[in-house]
């Protein structure tokens, strides 16, 4: 008779350094596995007991002899039928590992070691761990059934599993920590489509979600049987039980409980992907609540009703900072959008913060013409605002620059990007149009007023001031930037594709200029394959000719 296993895997969040916590979550997790849905194996997230990634908390011996601790603890939990692989930094002597420990009856039965370490774009595990010498496949029984374990970017190449494979292993788990970016559900099915052909073998996908600083991991966690079926995509950036049951003979899995993935268009991802950033940044450090300038423009009215849906309307107080150069325009769709979102609004009019300055420096300005200096001065006004604000009454600031600004420094240092978390920062212009669009389509009433879509982008820092005056329209713009910021694509070859010489020259100039200014914004989420701050470090000080 053929052995049916049925497996939990545990979607969820485990935070950074909470070893306290996840390990009591793991304990109780497990028990519930065993009691509530009889499952056999029950799998976590990569390096669940500390979080990922835990970064230079490695470095500390404190922290790795308290993993050591806690994975004893978790081990001594694991009682009755059930077996359970739970990932951790194992530290061996003056050596650190990214393990996966497979507990049974209260021991360690098992002991993976990762052997492809990632140490790009946003990875740099080398920093930290090693690769296990004499490490190979890790093969153990339940039930009869011969399971494999590998982890997250062992999959990525052919030689762990198909060692796996070859040492008897029929079902392979693979724990993941593997951050969202756009268009990776799709990448991640053709690898399990590809490695499945390689092999025959089942594979149980599970990954970790919650935000983590400029990270979000989605879950979107997935079986694939061994004919090559592929499970549609457990719902991303949810926590929740996944239950299959595996069947040995046909190597088919079979859904108990799986909440699908409804919408995994580009738009319905990369909106989610800000809007757990948002709660979880909020959540993690302490903030249950977050202000926002709201201009009445694009970027300010997409990251309000991000932050309604991260933490709930009650908790977002928006503040109108009109000056001299406001449009009443601009003033009303603000209101609008509140009204509309059941948001409290403030106004704090800027004229008399920006005349003490104009006043203050009137000595050493006599006789020069006002330029951008007066310009960003408006804009520091509004930040030192917006900042006392947040430092009397508490709660979050949220920035609202986007991609494309922050590319070519078209955002004020010390003044619009201040703040601690920014939503949009990855997301280029013609991206927050698109989201907007998206947004206003789905889930009821729309909530960015359709006026704040159509109006044409201006800083409001000068008369009649459009964005179009420095830039060029932010469709050419924001395509120079993919290829030049995302793509790595030289001076030459973007010029080579047609985009006027002229204006990438300008906009490669600028994009070099700002290099100081981003390595000084506040952290947002990544959502793009070349997001700007840890996954795109270039030298401020750099004389390369683009």
């Amino acid at each position: 008779m053929s052995a049916t296993l049925r497996i939990a895997m545990a979607q969820f969040d485990f935070p950074v350094g909470d070893l306290a916590g996840n390990t009591t979550r793991i304990i109780d997790q497990i028990a519930l596995a065993r009691e509530e849905f009889g499952a056999d194996l029950v799998l976590f997230p990569e390096l669940a007991l500390s979080g990922y990634p835990p970064e230079d908390l490695l470095m500390r011996p404190s922290f790795l002899a308290d993993c050591h601790a806690a994975m004893e603890q978790v081990a001594r939990a694991v009682g009755g039928d059930i077996t359970a692989v739970v990932g951790w930094p194992e530290s061996a002597g003056s050596v650190l590992y990214n393990a996966a420990c497979v507990l049974r009856d209260g021991q360690v039965i098992a002991n993976y070691r990762k052997r492809e370490l990632p140490n790009y774009n946003v990875f740099d595990e080398r920093r930290y761990f090693h690769v296990d010498p004499d490490g190979g496949p890790c093969v153990f029984e339940v039930k009869g059934v011969p399971v494999g374990l590998v982890i997250c970017e062992d999959l990525w190449f052919p030689e762990p599993l198909a060692e796996t494979a070859a040492q008897g292993a029929q079902l392979v788990l693979v724990p993941n920590a593997s951050p969202f970016e756009h268009n990776k559900h799709a990448q991640r099915d053709a690898l399990l489509a590809q490695r499945v052909r390689e092999t025959g073998v089942a594979l149980a996908y599970i990954n970790l979600v919650g935000g983590q600083d400029a990270l979000v991991f989605d879950g979107a966690s997935v079986v694939a049987s061994g004919n090559g079926e592929i499970s549609p995509a457990a719902s991303a950036f949810t926590e929740q039980w996944l239950v299959v049951d595996y069947e040995a003979d046909s190597r088919m899995f079979t859904p108990v409980q799986w909440q699908d993935e409804g919408d995994e268009s580009r738009d319905a991802l990369a909106w989610r992907a800000v809007v757990r950033g948002i709660a979880d940044y909020c959540r993690k450090n302490g903030f249950s609540k977050a202000w926002v300038a709201l201009s009445g423009g694009i970027d300010s009215s997409i990251v309000l009703a991000m932050a309604v849906e991260a933490l709930g309307a009650e908790n977002v107080t928006a503040v109108r900072l009109p000056s001299r150069y406001t449009a009443d325009l601009s003033n009303s769709l603000a209101q609008e959008q509140c009204q509309a979102l059941g948001v409290r609004m403030e106004t704090i009019a800027i004229e008399s913060a920006f005349t003490g300055f104009l006043d203050a420096l009137g000595p050493m300005f006599e006789g020069r013409q006002p330029d951008t200096t007066e310009e960003n001065l408006q804009s520091r006004a509004r930040g030192a605002i917006m900042m006392a604000l947040s430092n009397k009454f508490g709660g979050l600031l949220l920035t609202t620059g986007n991609k494309s600004e922050y590319a070519v420094g078209y955002a004020t240092i010390y003044g619009d990007m201040c703040g601690g978390y920014a939503p949009i920062k990855d997301l280029y212009k013609t991206e927050v149009f698109a989201l907007a669009r998206w947004r206003n389509t789905v889930g009821g009433a729309p909530v960015i007023p359709q006026g704040v879509i159509e109006r044409p982008p201006s800083a409001e820092l000068r008369q009649n001031q459009l964005d179009q005056d420095s830039l060029p329209p932010y469709d050419v713009l924001d395509a120079i930037l993919t290829r030049y910021v995302d793509l790595e694509q030289s001076r030459a070859e973007i010029i080579a594709a047609g985009f006027d010489a002229e204006v990438v020259n300008r906009m490669l100039r600028l994009v070099r200029m700002s290099e100081w200014k981003r390595q000084q914004a506040a952290p947002g989420p990544k959502v793009s394959q070349r997001a700007f701050g840890r996954e795109r470090r270039y030298p401020i000080s750099n004389r390369y000719p683009a």
